[in-house]
Protein backbone atom coordinates (compact mmCIF):
# COMPACT_ATOMS: atom_id res chain seq x y z
CA UNK A 1 0.00 0.00 0.00
CA UNK A 2 2.81 2.42 0.85
CA UNK A 3 4.51 1.78 -2.50
CA UNK A 4 1.25 2.30 -4.42
CA UNK A 5 0.38 5.47 -2.51
CA UNK A 6 3.87 6.84 -3.18
CA UNK A 7 3.33 6.40 -6.93
CA UNK A 8 0.10 8.41 -6.59
CA UNK A 9 1.86 11.24 -4.78
CA UNK A 10 0.00 10.50 -1.52
CA UNK A 11 3.20 10.71 0.52
CA UNK A 12 1.51 11.39 3.85
CA UNK A 13 -0.62 8.25 3.63
CA UNK A 14 2.34 6.25 2.36
CA UNK A 15 4.24 7.26 5.48
CA UNK A 16 1.27 6.31 7.64
CA UNK A 17 1.42 2.83 6.10
CA UNK A 18 5.14 2.59 6.89
CA UNK A 19 4.42 3.55 10.50
CA UNK A 20 1.69 0.91 10.56
CA UNK A 21 4.21 -1.63 9.29
CA UNK A 22 6.62 -0.59 12.06
CA UNK A 23 3.86 -1.11 14.64
CA UNK A 24 3.07 -4.62 13.41
CA UNK A 25 6.77 -5.42 13.01
CA UNK A 26 7.09 -5.09 16.78
CA UNK A 27 4.31 -7.58 17.40
CA UNK A 28 5.10 -10.29 14.84
CA UNK A 29 8.10 -11.65 16.75
CA UNK A 30 6.30 -11.20 20.07
CA UNK A 31 3.29 -13.11 18.73
CA UNK A 32 5.50 -15.94 17.47
CA UNK A 33 7.09 -16.29 20.91
CA UNK A 34 3.76 -16.17 22.76
CA UNK A 35 2.28 -18.78 20.43
CA UNK A 36 5.50 -20.81 20.64
CA UNK A 37 5.60 -20.83 16.86
CA UNK A 38 9.01 -19.40 15.90
CA UNK A 39 10.59 -20.98 12.82
CA UNK A 40 13.50 -20.41 10.40
CA UNK A 41 10.96 -19.72 7.64
CA UNK A 42 9.29 -17.09 9.82
CA UNK A 43 12.61 -15.30 10.28
CA UNK A 44 13.14 -15.11 6.52
CA UNK A 45 9.55 -13.99 5.85
CA UNK A 46 9.94 -11.31 8.51
CA UNK A 47 13.05 -9.95 6.79
CA UNK A 48 11.34 -10.05 3.39
CA UNK A 49 8.40 -8.08 4.77
CA UNK A 50 10.82 -5.64 6.43
CA UNK A 51 12.59 -4.99 3.14
CA UNK A 52 9.28 -4.09 1.49
CA UNK A 53 8.11 -1.90 4.38
CA UNK A 54 11.41 -0.29 5.39
CA UNK A 55 13.43 -0.63 2.19
CA UNK A 56 11.30 -0.46 -0.94
CA UNK A 57 8.53 1.79 0.41
CA UNK A 58 10.72 4.71 1.59
CA UNK A 59 12.94 4.34 -1.48
CA UNK A 60 9.88 4.59 -3.74
CA UNK A 61 8.66 7.61 -1.79
CA UNK A 62 12.00 9.37 -2.32
CA UNK A 63 12.07 8.40 -6.01
CA UNK A 64 8.56 9.73 -6.64
CA UNK A 65 9.25 12.87 -4.59
CA UNK A 66 12.43 13.75 -6.48
CA UNK A 67 11.47 12.59 -9.99
CA UNK A 68 9.76 15.86 -11.00
CA UNK A 69 13.09 17.62 -10.35
CA UNK A 70 15.74 15.03 -11.25
CA UNK A 71 13.91 12.98 -13.85
CA UNK A 72 15.10 9.39 -14.11
CA UNK A 73 18.25 10.18 -12.11
CA UNK A 74 15.91 9.87 -9.14
CA UNK A 75 16.07 6.09 -9.69
CA UNK A 76 19.29 6.20 -7.65
CA UNK A 77 17.01 6.46 -4.60
CA UNK A 78 15.90 2.86 -5.17
CA UNK A 79 19.36 1.63 -4.20
CA UNK A 80 18.14 1.96 -0.62
CA UNK A 81 15.86 -1.03 -1.17
CA UNK A 82 18.79 -3.20 -2.25
CA UNK A 83 21.06 -2.09 0.57
CA UNK A 84 18.21 -2.56 3.07
CA UNK A 85 17.88 -6.16 1.86
CA UNK A 86 21.62 -6.67 2.37
CA UNK A 87 21.42 -5.16 5.85
CA UNK A 88 18.52 -7.44 6.84
CA UNK A 89 20.30 -10.53 5.49
CA UNK A 90 23.43 -9.65 7.48
CA UNK A 91 21.30 -9.13 10.60
CA UNK A 92 19.89 -12.66 10.31
CA UNK A 93 23.34 -14.26 10.39
CA UNK A 94 25.18 -11.82 12.69
CA UNK A 95 25.38 -13.11 16.26
CA UNK A 96 26.58 -9.73 17.60
CA UNK A 97 23.23 -7.94 17.25
CA UNK A 98 21.18 -9.36 20.10
CA UNK A 99 20.88 -6.17 22.19
CA UNK A 100 22.34 -3.58 19.80
CA UNK A 101 22.77 -2.99 16.08
CA UNK A 102 25.77 -3.02 13.78
CA UNK A 103 24.75 -0.48 11.18
CA UNK A 104 21.62 1.66 11.04
CA UNK A 105 18.41 -0.34 11.49
CA UNK A 106 16.06 -0.32 8.49
CA UNK A 107 13.00 0.98 10.44
CA UNK A 108 15.00 4.04 11.56
CA UNK A 109 16.12 4.68 7.99
CA UNK A 110 12.55 4.32 6.74
CA UNK A 111 11.17 6.79 9.28
CA UNK A 112 13.87 9.32 8.35
CA UNK A 113 13.03 9.26 4.64
CA UNK A 114 9.30 8.68 4.99
CA UNK A 115 8.84 11.76 7.17
CA UNK A 116 11.13 13.85 4.97
CA UNK A 117 9.17 13.02 1.82
CA UNK A 118 6.01 14.39 3.44
CA UNK A 119 7.49 17.88 3.35
CA UNK A 120 6.12 20.35 0.76
CA UNK A 121 8.00 20.80 -2.52
CA UNK A 122 8.78 24.37 -1.49
CA UNK A 123 11.49 22.82 0.66
CA UNK A 124 13.39 21.97 -2.55
CA UNK A 125 13.86 25.56 -3.66
CA UNK A 126 16.95 24.70 -5.73
CA UNK A 127 17.83 21.64 -7.82
CA UNK A 128 21.06 21.13 -5.90
CA UNK A 129 18.96 20.33 -2.82
CA UNK A 130 17.42 17.37 -4.63
CA UNK A 131 20.90 16.17 -5.63
CA UNK A 132 22.02 16.60 -2.02
CA UNK A 133 19.20 14.30 -0.91
CA UNK A 134 20.28 11.68 -3.45
CA UNK A 135 23.78 11.93 -2.01
CA UNK A 136 22.35 11.60 1.50
CA UNK A 137 20.39 8.52 0.42
CA UNK A 138 23.62 6.92 -0.79
CA UNK A 139 25.22 7.76 2.56
CA UNK A 140 22.30 6.07 4.31
CA UNK A 141 22.99 2.97 2.16
CA UNK A 142 26.47 3.00 3.64
CA UNK A 143 25.20 3.49 7.21
CA UNK A 144 22.81 0.54 6.87
CA UNK A 145 25.74 -1.83 6.36
CA UNK A 146 28.59 -0.01 8.13
CA UNK A 147 30.49 -1.67 10.96
CA UNK A 148 29.31 1.07 13.30
CA UNK A 149 27.50 0.20 16.56
CA UNK A 150 24.04 1.73 17.09
CA UNK A 151 22.39 1.40 20.49
CA UNK A 152 19.04 -0.31 20.97
CA UNK A 153 16.45 0.17 23.68
CA UNK A 154 17.10 -3.47 24.58
CA UNK A 155 20.40 -2.30 26.10
CA UNK A 156 18.75 0.25 28.40
CA UNK A 157 20.46 -1.08 31.53
CA UNK A 158 23.90 -0.93 29.90
CA UNK A 159 23.47 2.47 28.25
CA UNK A 160 20.92 4.16 30.48
CA UNK A 161 22.50 7.64 30.38
CA UNK A 162 22.90 7.60 26.59
CA UNK A 163 19.35 6.43 25.94
CA UNK A 164 17.83 8.92 28.40
CA UNK A 165 19.85 11.70 26.76
CA UNK A 166 18.59 10.56 23.37
CA UNK A 167 14.96 10.56 24.55
CA UNK A 168 15.31 14.03 26.06
CA UNK A 169 16.72 15.30 22.77
CA UNK A 170 13.80 13.68 20.92
CA UNK A 171 11.25 15.40 23.17
CA UNK A 172 12.87 18.77 22.45
CA UNK A 173 12.87 18.14 18.69
CA UNK A 174 9.28 16.89 18.69
CA UNK A 175 8.15 19.91 20.70
CA UNK A 176 9.88 22.28 18.28
CA UNK A 177 8.40 20.58 15.19
CA UNK A 178 4.89 20.43 16.64
CA UNK A 179 5.07 24.11 17.59
CA UNK A 180 6.20 24.93 14.05
CA UNK A 181 3.30 22.89 12.64
CA UNK A 182 0.78 24.72 14.81
CA UNK A 183 2.14 28.12 13.84
CA UNK A 184 2.31 27.30 10.12
CA UNK A 185 -0.89 25.19 10.26
CA UNK A 186 0.80 22.38 8.32
CA UNK A 187 0.86 18.86 9.80
CA UNK A 188 3.90 18.08 7.63
CA UNK A 189 6.15 20.04 9.96
CA UNK A 190 5.03 17.88 12.89
CA UNK A 191 5.93 14.75 10.91
CA UNK A 192 9.39 16.22 10.28
CA UNK A 193 10.09 15.37 13.93
CA UNK A 194 10.57 11.78 12.72
CA UNK A 195 13.39 12.86 10.42
CA UNK A 196 14.89 15.12 13.10
CA UNK A 197 14.87 12.40 15.79
CA UNK A 198 16.49 9.81 13.52
CA UNK A 199 19.12 12.36 12.49
CA UNK A 200 19.82 12.99 16.19
CA UNK A 201 20.05 9.20 16.72
CA UNK A 202 22.58 8.82 13.89
CA UNK A 203 24.71 11.79 15.00
CA UNK A 204 24.73 10.58 18.61
CA UNK A 205 25.83 7.07 17.60
CA UNK A 206 28.53 8.39 15.28
CA UNK A 207 29.86 10.53 18.15
CA UNK A 208 29.81 7.53 20.49
CA UNK A 209 31.68 5.47 17.86
CA UNK A 210 34.47 8.06 17.97
CA UNK A 211 34.90 7.69 21.74
CA UNK A 212 37.64 5.15 22.57
CA UNK A 213 36.32 2.07 24.35
CA UNK A 214 37.42 1.62 27.96
CA UNK A 215 39.99 -1.12 28.41
CA UNK A 216 39.44 -3.83 30.96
Amino acid sequence: MAVFLATQGAFLWAFVCILGGAFFDFFDGLSARLLKAPSPVGIQLDSLADDITFGLAPAMMLFCWLKPILGWWALLALLMAAFSALRLAKFNVDERQHDSFIGLATPANAIFWGALCCMPYAMLAYDWMAWALIGLSLFSCYLLNAEIPFFSFKAFKKQKIVIIGFLVGCLILIGFCVAKALIAKHIEFALFSGTACILWYVVLNLLLACVPAKKG
